[in-house]
């Protein structure tokens, strides 16, 4: 499995990595799963405190403790479970990130965090504070790197502008197109970006038809995604690759992203999506999905 540096990091992530959210309660599958997937070659596993209210940490960290020198772990942190509800509030505080790392460090079964991400945010939030609970943390040796998730303009470039961030998680695929905008300026600070979302919830897979829901996607009606997507069907199998094998190949086709991390429940899954590391596909490919596909930007939360 090719492994990609992580933006200023000394970390080198595999550029298929596993998103962890898409695991079960059942972590006997979830340890079968994560192991497979490190025979094959993955070496990142992305959760987060929120994840079935810090239980996905929970049956990570089990997995992967007798692993812990071959992988690199990442998990978020800044949502803070309300007491007694299934609500949570959003906190990024420095006394609460501070408090929330120390809490996932235990769930893990770890002494550090390759990589602690910030879960979200705006831009009206006290971004120095926050800042300053991450290099704290780093100093303190309870992570080794930090960076963000998010698709909010104006909140990537304060991160950028501010701060020692190696990594930007971002929704992105052929059907959200929304981070191509930001990837050079991203790349030129020595960032990578970190792709979730590439097969869009499945609609770029085979199985499309059945993904499909009345709600659209994004900015696509029903009627626009059927359309779009039956055309990328073609355009993949005329290149003899499957559609959820152009769909990663596309986002990992720009060298500001350093991973992507499609989640797997099953076996089969996980070997189909580790497959695509063996995928090539030219630049003409490219150009084709882009043709038929929106070249949107994010409207919103912009300076």
């Amino acid at each position: 499995m090719k492994k990609n540096k992580l933006g200023s990091s000394a970390l080198y992530v595999s550029e298929i990595g596993f998103g962890c959210m898409s695991l079960s309660k059942d972590h006997s599958e979830n340890e079968r799963i994560i192991h497979h997937a490190i025979d094959r070659g993955v070496n990142f596993f992305d959760t987060a405190d929120l994840y079935d209210r810090g239980m996905n940490e929970v049956s990570v960290g089990k997995a992967l403790k007798e692993k812990r020198k071959d992988i690199i772990i990442a998990t978020k942190g800044g949502n803070e479970w309300r007491a007694g509800t299934e609500g949570w509030n959003w906190n990024p505080s420095k006394t609460y990130i501070v408090s929330a790392v120390k809490k996932s460090l235990q769930r893990l079964q770890t002494d550090y965090i390759d990589l602690y991400q910030l879960h979200g945010g705006t831009i009206d939030d006290p971004i120095d504070e926050t800042i300053e609970a991450f290099e704290q943390l780093v100093k303190e040796g309870c992570i080794r790197y930090y960076g963000i998730s998010s698709i909010r303009p104006n909140v990537i470039q304060a991160y950028l502008k501010k701060s020692n961030i190696v990594s930007i998680m971002m929704q992105f695929s052929l059907l959200d197109r929304r981070p191509e905008e930001w990837l050079q300026q991203i790349s030129d600070n020595q960032v990578s970006v970190i792709a979730r979302g590439p097969v869009a919830k499945g609609i770029l897979t085979n199985d499309f038809k059945d993904k499909i829901t009345d709600k659209g996607y994004l900015d696509y009606s029903p009627e626009e995604l059927v359309t779009t997507v039956t055309t990328l069907s073609k355009i993949a199998e005329q290149s003899n690759i499957s559609l959820q094998h152009l769909a990663l190949r596309y986002v990992l086709n720009d060298t500001a992203v350093a991973t992507t991390i499609p989640g797997a429940s099953r076996l089969e899954q996980l070997d189909d999506n580790i497959f695509s590391s063996k995928v090539k596909i030219t630049n003409d490919l490219i150009k084709a999905c882009a043709n038929v596909t929106k070249n949107s930007t994010y409207n919103l939360h912009r300076n």
